[in-house]
């Protein structure tokens, strides 16, 4: 099952960096976000993907959108992963991959590699925007631009 424009996000619920529940309920009605899956913590792609979104989280939460990253890592490895590079926003573990199907984010090279694809989320829950490549370099830029259309909306 794949998500498309202008569905409704499906209600879901994750283990964050803290080891806390985050549920979907709790952004749904309250604010937009982005939620981008990645393969793997300390992959030279995956580091520069979260960096990126670090390196400009301000002007995401300028436009009072929260950022999600998705990957299997464990809670611990989230939890170092973000104090290594300083990563100013939550992190889920899917460990289970639960997440991913529940999105549609489908493996990559012969199912070997978990894929990498962003979502932007509207208030309301409504998927408004979806990007899947491997190009790490790529993600923050796209949900950016996206981030920056939905708000002048």
């Amino acid at each position: 099952m794949s998500l498309n424009i202008g569905d409704k996000i499906p209600e879901f619920t994750g283990k964050d960096d803290s080891g806390k529940e985050l549920n979907s309920k709790d952004l749904i009605g309250v604010k937009p976000f982005v939620i981008y899956f990645y393969p793997k913590n300390f992959t030279p792609g995956c580091t520069t993907e979260a960096c990126d979104f670090r390196d400009n989280y301000e002007e995401f939460k300028e436009y009072g959108v929260e950022v999600i990253g998705v990957s299997g890592d464990s809670v611990s490895s989230h939890k170092r992963f973000k104090a290594k590079y300083k990563l100013p926003f939550q992190f889920i573990s899917d460990s289970n991959g639960k997440l991913r199907k529940l999105f549609g984010v489908e493996s990559r090279m012969l199912g070997l590699l978990p894929g990498r694809e962003t979502f932007v989320v509207n208030r309301d829950g409504i998927l408004v925007f979806k990007f899947n490549s491997m190009k790490a370099t790529h993600h923050f830029k796209m949900a950016i631009t996206k981030v920056k259309e939905l708000v002048n909306e």
